[in-house]
């Protein structure tokens, strides 16, 4: 993987640190990777304020069994940007990204109940003149993304640094994933800051710090919650993103999906309803490195037919708002 000008291969390793475990202590991390406790903190500081870093806690929507949908917003180019900024406020949105020159909003809804859904797609937000043409995506299978994370892809971390880390994860608890009302208040502190420590969400919540411990432990453990870590990919030399949509021969979906998943220029991918049924984010250093992958390494898969791409133009949101890329 390139370094950028600013980053070098130990931001990288603390970046991939932080994607295997969010809340592992700056002590542990440190010594997976032989430097001090200061180094690892004063690394830290700066990924968030140069590379927009953040560690937040993530509802696994699916795990709790909630659909998610992506929606493609076809918009009048005078009103594309507000629709996205609004899609963006919105707490059951996430990926907001504005394509196609600038003309398409494409946004996953994140939605708690189905009146969320339904607030969200028929609400007053997308009953704009501005917006030409809504087209609806449930996502049927993942094969790759959410708890899991991009940077591991290109392994700045060894083996053996990754099972030191994981060592520190919370065991799996047997059972459904459930987050109960009691607590939304630490879902909500962890959302912010999935690092907070434990007197800071012992205050927040109200609860002991052992109570604290054990309900992180539990919603980690179902899989209710996960940790993850946002970051600016461009900051480390990956300059373009794009949205790809994807038909397969149904025959060879399941293997596509499989095969695209261990790709390193592939961040997310997912079966999807409607006409095409793979839906893809892939990141390249640059257009050429984007071409080459559609041309050769996608290409080159049987039963792939056709594949729509679509850049990046702005991100308005990612996992949390606002998102500071442009």
């Amino acid at each position: 993987m390139v370094e950028s000008d600013v980053f070098d291969e130990l931001d990288l390793k603390l970046l991939h640190a932080l994607e295997v475990d969010g809340r592992a202590p700056f002590s542990r991390i440190a010594g997976v990777l032989g430097v001090s406790d200061q180094t690892v903190a004063r690394r830290y500081r700066r990924l968030r304020a140069e590379a927009g870093l953040r560690v937040i806690g993530v509802r696994d929507t699916r795990r709790l069994g909630r659909d998610e949908w992506m929606l493609r917003l076809r918009c009048a180019p005078d009103g594309a940007e507000a629709i996205a900024a609004a899609l963006a406020r919105r707490p059951d949105t996430a990926w907001v990204h504005l394509t196609s020159a600038g003309t398409e909003v494409v946004c996953m809804t994140l939605p708690r109940s189905p009146g969320d859904y339904d607030d969200l797609l028929f609400g007053k937000l997308l009953r704009s003149r501005k917006l030409v043409e809504i087209t609806a995506h449930q996502m049927m299978h993942r094969f790759y993304g959410g708890r899991t994370g991009w940077i591991g892809k290109h392994r700045p971390l060894s083996g053996e640094q990754v099972a030191a880390l994981s060592a520190g994860l919370p065991p799996p608890v047997p059972g459904p994933a459930r987050i109960s009302p009691d607590d939304e208040p630490l879902v909500a502190a962890l959302k912010s800051d999935g690092r907070a420590g434990y007197p800071e969400l012992q205050r927040i919540t109200g609860r002991s710090e052992s109570s604290v411990k054990r309900r992180i432990a539990a919603l980690l453990g179902s899989g209710a919650l996960y940790i993850d870590a946002e970051y600016d990919t461009a900051r480390f030399g990956f300059t373009t993103a794009a949205l790809l949509w994807i038909t397969v021969t149904p025959g060879a979906l399941d293997e596509v999906g499989r095969a695209m998943a261990e790709h390193p220029e592939i961040a997310h991918v997912s079966a999807i309803t409607g006409r095409a049924n793979l839906m893809a984010s892939v990141l390249t250093r640059d257009t050429d490195e984007l071409y080459a992958y559609l041309s050769g390494r996608l290409g080159s898969l049987d039963g792939v037919r056709h594949v729509e791409s679509a850049p990046y133009l702005r991100r308005f949101k990612e996992l949390t708002y606002p998102r500071p890329l442009h």
